[in-house]
Protein backbone atom coordinates (compact mmCIF):
# COMPACT_ATOMS: atom_id res chain seq x y z
CA UNK A 1 0.00 0.00 0.00
CA UNK A 2 1.12 3.51 -1.15
CA UNK A 3 1.56 5.93 1.70
CA UNK A 4 0.95 9.58 1.99
CA UNK A 5 2.30 12.03 4.70
CA UNK A 6 -0.51 14.32 6.59
CA UNK A 7 1.11 17.82 6.67
CA UNK A 8 5.11 18.54 6.52
CA UNK A 9 5.63 17.10 9.71
CA UNK A 10 2.22 14.42 10.35
CA UNK A 11 2.65 10.72 10.25
CA UNK A 12 2.86 8.95 6.58
CA UNK A 13 -0.31 7.30 6.36
CA UNK A 14 -1.68 4.76 3.68
CA UNK A 15 -3.27 6.32 0.56
CA UNK A 16 -6.42 4.95 1.20
CA UNK A 17 -7.67 5.81 4.68
CA UNK A 18 -11.05 3.96 5.77
CA UNK A 19 -13.97 6.57 6.97
CA UNK A 20 -15.25 4.28 10.04
CA UNK A 21 -19.15 6.60 10.22
CA UNK A 22 -20.53 3.43 8.41
CA UNK A 23 -19.40 0.81 10.96
CA UNK A 24 -21.53 2.84 13.83
CA UNK A 25 -24.96 2.15 14.69
CA UNK A 26 -26.59 5.58 13.15
CA UNK A 27 -28.94 6.19 10.65
CA UNK A 28 -27.02 7.90 8.09
CA UNK A 29 -26.55 5.37 5.76
CA UNK A 30 -28.12 2.16 4.57
CA UNK A 31 -26.31 -1.15 5.74
CA UNK A 32 -24.22 -0.01 8.80
CA UNK A 33 -22.85 -2.66 10.65
CA UNK A 34 -25.09 -3.09 13.44
CA UNK A 35 -23.28 -5.14 16.05
CA UNK A 36 -19.97 -5.07 17.73
CA UNK A 37 -18.95 -7.64 15.97
CA UNK A 38 -19.91 -6.81 12.67
CA UNK A 39 -17.87 -3.58 12.89
CA UNK A 40 -14.85 -5.31 14.22
CA UNK A 41 -14.66 -7.85 11.41
CA UNK A 42 -14.68 -5.17 8.87
CA UNK A 43 -11.95 -2.85 10.78
CA UNK A 44 -10.13 -5.96 11.04
CA UNK A 45 -10.50 -6.73 7.04
CA UNK A 46 -9.56 -2.96 6.67
CA UNK A 47 -5.78 -3.33 9.16
CA UNK A 48 -5.51 -6.40 6.87
CA UNK A 49 -5.37 -5.18 3.45
CA UNK A 50 -2.95 -2.43 4.68
CA UNK A 51 -4.85 0.68 5.45
CA UNK A 52 -3.90 2.24 8.58
CA UNK A 53 -5.66 5.55 8.80
CA UNK A 54 -8.86 5.19 10.62
CA UNK A 55 -11.35 8.02 10.63
CA UNK A 56 -14.35 8.45 12.96
CA UNK A 57 -15.99 11.09 15.53
CA UNK A 58 -17.96 11.12 18.32
CA UNK A 59 -20.99 11.65 16.93
CA UNK A 60 -21.06 8.76 14.22
CA UNK A 61 -23.10 6.66 17.01
CA UNK A 62 -20.70 3.72 18.13
CA UNK A 63 -18.35 3.43 15.40
CA UNK A 64 -15.42 5.00 18.44
CA UNK A 65 -16.34 2.14 20.48
CA UNK A 66 -16.02 -0.68 17.55
CA UNK A 67 -12.95 1.63 16.44
CA UNK A 68 -11.33 0.89 19.80
CA UNK A 69 -12.26 -2.94 19.84
CA UNK A 70 -10.52 -3.29 16.70
CA UNK A 71 -7.36 -1.82 17.08
CA UNK A 72 -7.24 -2.67 20.96
CA UNK A 73 -4.00 -5.17 20.08
CA UNK A 74 -2.85 -3.34 17.21
CA UNK A 75 -3.09 0.53 18.28
CA UNK A 76 1.12 0.82 17.29
CA UNK A 77 -0.48 -0.20 13.31
CA UNK A 78 -2.53 2.41 12.95
CA UNK A 79 -3.26 6.13 12.54
CA UNK A 80 -6.13 7.25 14.58
CA UNK A 81 -7.92 10.04 13.51
CA UNK A 82 -11.61 11.06 15.30
CA UNK A 83 -13.44 14.28 15.30
CA UNK A 84 -15.47 16.69 17.85
CA UNK A 85 -17.85 19.67 18.36
CA UNK A 86 -21.27 18.53 17.32
CA UNK A 87 -23.13 18.28 21.04
CA UNK A 88 -25.59 15.55 21.97
CA UNK A 89 -27.94 14.59 19.46
CA UNK A 90 -26.04 17.03 16.69
CA UNK A 91 -27.64 20.24 17.04
CA UNK A 92 -25.35 22.58 16.95
CA UNK A 93 -21.43 23.17 17.64
CA UNK A 94 -19.65 24.08 20.95
CA UNK A 95 -16.02 24.63 20.35
CA UNK A 96 -15.61 25.98 23.80
CA UNK A 97 -12.22 25.32 25.34
CA UNK A 98 -14.43 23.15 28.20
CA UNK A 99 -16.24 20.66 25.54
CA UNK A 100 -12.42 20.61 23.63
CA UNK A 101 -11.21 19.25 27.11
CA UNK A 102 -14.60 16.59 27.66
CA UNK A 103 -15.01 15.87 24.15
CA UNK A 104 -11.31 14.29 23.99
CA UNK A 105 -11.60 12.81 27.24
CA UNK A 106 -14.90 11.17 26.24
CA UNK A 107 -13.25 9.93 23.02
CA UNK A 108 -10.54 8.34 24.76
CA UNK A 109 -12.24 6.40 26.68
CA UNK A 110 -14.33 4.68 24.46
CA UNK A 111 -11.11 4.49 21.83
CA UNK A 112 -9.45 3.04 24.67
CA UNK A 113 -6.65 4.36 24.13
CA UNK A 114 -4.37 7.12 25.50
CA UNK A 115 -3.69 9.15 22.51
CA UNK A 116 -5.13 10.08 19.35
CA UNK A 117 -3.05 10.80 16.22
CA UNK A 118 -5.36 13.04 14.43
CA UNK A 119 -8.16 15.58 16.64
CA UNK A 120 -10.25 17.40 14.28
CA UNK A 121 -12.21 19.93 14.85
CA UNK A 122 -15.84 18.68 13.24
CA UNK A 123 -17.69 21.97 12.37
CA UNK A 124 -16.09 25.74 13.15
CA UNK A 125 -18.66 26.81 15.99
CA UNK A 126 -19.44 30.44 14.98
CA UNK A 127 -19.74 31.70 18.53
CA UNK A 128 -16.06 31.01 19.19
CA UNK A 129 -12.99 32.14 17.41
CA UNK A 130 -11.59 29.23 15.50
CA UNK A 131 -8.15 30.45 17.76
CA UNK A 132 -10.12 29.86 21.26
CA UNK A 133 -10.72 26.36 20.39
CA UNK A 134 -7.56 25.23 18.52
CA UNK A 135 -5.42 26.96 21.60
CA UNK A 136 -7.51 24.47 23.62
CA UNK A 137 -6.46 21.47 21.01
CA UNK A 138 -2.68 22.36 21.22
CA UNK A 139 -2.78 22.12 25.12
CA UNK A 140 -4.31 18.47 24.37
CA UNK A 141 -0.88 18.00 22.22
CA UNK A 142 0.85 19.30 25.13
CA UNK A 143 -0.37 17.21 27.34
CA UNK A 144 -0.11 13.59 25.10
CA UNK A 145 -3.32 13.52 24.89
CA UNK A 146 -3.46 14.17 20.75
CA UNK A 147 -0.58 14.22 18.42
CA UNK A 148 -1.84 16.52 15.79
CA UNK A 149 -4.50 18.54 14.66
CA UNK A 150 -6.94 18.96 12.05
CA UNK A 151 -10.13 21.06 10.40
CA UNK A 152 -12.99 19.66 9.11
CA UNK A 153 -15.04 22.09 6.18
CA UNK A 154 -13.53 25.02 7.51
CA UNK A 155 -13.10 27.82 5.22
CA UNK A 156 -9.60 28.98 3.64
CA UNK A 157 -9.18 32.35 5.91
CA UNK A 158 -10.26 30.08 8.91
CA UNK A 159 -7.40 27.51 8.02
CA UNK A 160 -4.92 30.47 8.07
CA UNK A 161 -5.94 31.62 11.33
CA UNK A 162 -5.93 27.90 13.34
CA UNK A 163 -2.19 27.72 11.52
CA UNK A 164 -0.91 30.41 12.83
CA UNK A 165 -2.23 28.94 16.55
CA UNK A 166 -0.94 25.55 16.07
CA UNK A 167 0.46 23.42 12.62
CA UNK A 168 -2.98 21.87 11.16
CA UNK A 169 -1.56 18.70 10.41
CA UNK A 170 -4.79 18.04 7.97
CA UNK A 171 -8.23 19.68 7.14
CA UNK A 172 -11.14 17.20 6.01
CA UNK A 173 -13.18 18.06 3.16
CA UNK A 174 -16.06 16.44 1.19
CA UNK A 175 -14.17 15.66 -2.26
CA UNK A 176 -14.86 13.86 -5.41
CA UNK A 177 -16.14 13.96 -8.84
CA UNK A 178 -19.36 14.78 -7.62
CA UNK A 179 -17.98 18.09 -4.81
CA UNK A 180 -14.89 19.64 -6.23
CA UNK A 181 -15.31 22.55 -5.25
CA UNK A 182 -12.26 22.23 -2.74
CA UNK A 183 -10.19 22.90 -5.89
CA UNK A 184 -11.01 26.80 -6.07
CA UNK A 185 -9.44 28.38 -3.14
CA UNK A 186 -9.16 25.63 -0.29
CA UNK A 187 -6.61 22.73 -1.73
CA UNK A 188 -4.32 25.83 -3.32
CA UNK A 189 -4.43 27.36 0.12
CA UNK A 190 -2.94 23.97 2.06
CA UNK A 191 -0.82 23.10 -0.88
CA UNK A 192 0.86 26.81 0.29
CA UNK A 193 0.36 25.88 4.18
CA UNK A 194 2.26 22.33 3.73
CA UNK A 195 -1.24 20.65 5.02
CA UNK A 196 -2.74 17.11 3.96
CA UNK A 197 -6.73 17.08 2.33
CA UNK A 198 -8.33 14.13 3.49
CA UNK A 199 -11.50 13.50 1.42
CA UNK A 200 -14.05 12.54 2.37
CA UNK A 201 -17.44 11.32 0.69
CA UNK A 202 -15.00 10.31 -2.34
CA UNK A 203 -17.95 8.22 -3.89
CA UNK A 204 -20.77 10.96 -4.15
CA UNK A 205 -22.61 9.41 -1.30
CA UNK A 206 -22.60 6.15 -3.65
CA UNK A 207 -23.36 7.61 -6.46
CA UNK A 208 -19.91 7.26 -8.45
CA UNK A 209 -20.12 3.51 -6.27
CA UNK A 210 -22.84 2.60 -8.72
CA UNK A 211 -24.96 1.28 -5.33
CA UNK A 212 -28.25 2.24 -6.07
CA UNK A 213 -30.59 3.31 -8.94
CA UNK A 214 -33.81 4.48 -6.82
CA UNK A 215 -34.45 5.86 -3.50
CA UNK A 216 -35.75 2.34 -3.11
CA UNK A 217 -32.62 0.66 -3.15
CA UNK A 218 -31.84 2.84 0.07
CA UNK A 219 -33.12 1.87 3.77
CA UNK A 220 -36.10 3.51 5.16
CA UNK A 221 -34.41 5.75 8.11
CA UNK A 222 -31.09 6.15 5.25
CA UNK A 223 -30.35 10.40 5.50
CA UNK A 224 -29.88 10.13 1.61
CA UNK A 225 -33.33 10.53 1.12
CA UNK A 226 -33.39 13.90 2.81
CA UNK A 227 -30.63 15.01 0.99
CA UNK A 228 -30.90 17.76 -1.60
CA UNK A 229 -28.96 15.64 -4.49
CA UNK A 230 -31.24 12.88 -3.98
CA UNK A 231 -34.60 14.70 -4.83
CA UNK A 232 -36.30 14.65 -7.88
CA UNK A 233 -35.15 15.75 -10.74
CA UNK A 234 -31.44 16.31 -9.17
CA UNK A 235 -31.62 12.40 -8.30
CA UNK A 236 -32.29 11.38 -11.96
CA UNK A 237 -29.70 13.90 -12.96
CA UNK A 238 -27.18 13.01 -10.51
CA UNK A 239 -27.00 9.38 -11.68
CA UNK A 240 -26.83 10.64 -14.82
CA UNK A 241 -23.61 11.59 -14.68
CA UNK A 242 -22.27 8.75 -12.42
CA UNK A 243 -23.85 6.47 -15.19
CA UNK A 244 -21.17 8.15 -17.56
CA UNK A 245 -18.90 7.50 -14.76
CA UNK A 246 -19.75 3.58 -14.80
CA UNK A 247 -19.56 3.90 -18.81
CA UNK A 248 -15.52 4.70 -18.73
CA UNK A 249 -15.17 2.33 -15.78
CA UNK A 250 -16.12 -0.26 -17.91
CA UNK A 251 -14.27 0.71 -20.33
CA UNK A 252 -11.04 1.01 -17.72
CA UNK A 253 -11.50 -2.53 -16.46
CA UNK A 254 -12.12 -1.80 -13.43
CA UNK A 255 -15.58 -0.77 -11.19
CA UNK A 256 -16.87 2.62 -10.92
CA UNK A 257 -16.03 2.95 -7.38
CA UNK A 258 -12.12 2.42 -8.18
CA UNK A 259 -12.02 4.72 -11.21
CA UNK A 260 -13.80 7.30 -9.08
CA UNK A 261 -11.09 6.76 -6.10
CA UNK A 262 -8.78 6.49 -8.18
CA UNK A 263 -9.28 10.36 -9.91
CA UNK A 264 -9.38 11.68 -6.09
CA UNK A 265 -5.82 9.18 -6.07
CA UNK A 266 -4.29 11.15 -9.29
CA UNK A 267 -5.24 14.48 -7.02
CA UNK A 268 -1.50 14.71 -5.55
CA UNK A 269 0.29 13.07 -3.25
CA UNK A 270 -1.65 15.57 -0.33
CA UNK A 271 -4.85 13.96 -0.43
CA UNK A 272 -6.31 11.29 1.28
CA UNK A 273 -9.03 9.47 0.53
CA UNK A 274 -11.53 7.75 3.28
CA UNK A 275 -14.23 6.08 1.75
CA UNK A 276 -16.33 4.33 4.35
CA UNK A 277 -18.30 0.97 3.79
CA UNK A 278 -19.80 -1.53 6.37
CA UNK A 279 -18.97 -4.53 3.57
CA UNK A 280 -16.96 -6.95 3.44
CA UNK A 281 -16.38 -7.21 -0.19
CA UNK A 282 -16.77 -3.27 -1.10
CA UNK A 283 -14.34 -2.80 1.15
CA UNK A 284 -12.03 -4.89 -0.74
CA UNK A 285 -13.18 -3.43 -3.53
CA UNK A 286 -12.06 0.35 -2.49
CA UNK A 287 -8.70 -0.82 -1.47
CA UNK A 288 -7.87 -1.94 -5.10
CA UNK A 289 -8.29 1.26 -6.36
CA UNK A 290 -4.84 2.15 -5.48
CA UNK A 291 -3.89 0.20 -8.45
CA UNK A 292 -5.63 1.77 -10.69
CA UNK A 293 -3.47 3.86 -12.53
CA UNK A 294 -5.11 6.61 -14.69
CA UNK A 295 -3.35 8.54 -17.87
CA UNK A 296 -3.81 12.21 -18.64
CA UNK A 297 -6.38 11.39 -21.30
CA UNK A 298 -8.38 9.32 -19.00
CA UNK A 299 -8.26 12.11 -16.27
CA UNK A 300 -9.40 14.58 -19.01
CA UNK A 301 -12.17 12.26 -19.79
CA UNK A 302 -13.38 11.47 -16.26
CA UNK A 303 -13.50 15.58 -15.76
CA UNK A 304 -15.69 16.46 -18.89
CA UNK A 305 -17.88 13.71 -17.92
CA UNK A 306 -18.22 15.01 -14.60
CA UNK A 307 -16.96 18.32 -14.75
CA UNK A 308 -16.85 21.23 -11.85
CA UNK A 309 -20.34 21.92 -10.81
CA UNK A 310 -22.38 19.45 -12.51
CA UNK A 311 -24.18 17.63 -9.35
CA UNK A 312 -26.94 18.85 -8.93
CA UNK A 313 -28.23 19.68 -5.45
CA UNK A 314 -26.57 21.15 -2.36
CA UNK A 315 -24.48 18.85 -0.54
CA UNK A 316 -26.82 19.24 2.95
CA UNK A 317 -29.94 20.54 3.55
CA UNK A 318 -29.99 24.21 4.99
CA UNK A 319 -28.91 23.49 8.22
CA UNK A 320 -26.26 21.75 7.35
CA UNK A 321 -25.26 23.95 4.81
CA UNK A 322 -24.89 26.62 7.16
CA UNK A 323 -22.57 24.51 9.47
CA UNK A 324 -20.20 25.14 6.57
CA UNK A 325 -19.79 28.07 6.46
CA UNK A 326 -16.90 28.20 9.03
Amino acid sequence: MEHRRLGREGPSVSALGFGAMSVGITDMYTGSARTLEAGVRVIERVLDLGIDFLDTADIYGDSEQKVGAAIKNRRKDVVLATKFGFVQGGRGIDGSPQHVREACEHSLERLGVDHIDLYYLHRVDPAVPVEETVGAMAELVRKGKVRHLGLSEAAPGTVRRAHRVHPIAAVQNEYSLFTRDPEEELLPTLRELGIALVAYSPLGRGFLGGRFRSLDDLGADDWRRTNPRFQGENFTRNLALADQVQQLAREKGCTPAQLALAWVLSRGKDVIPIPGTSSVSRLEENAASVDVRLTPAEVDRLERASPRGAAVGDRYNSSGMQLLKG
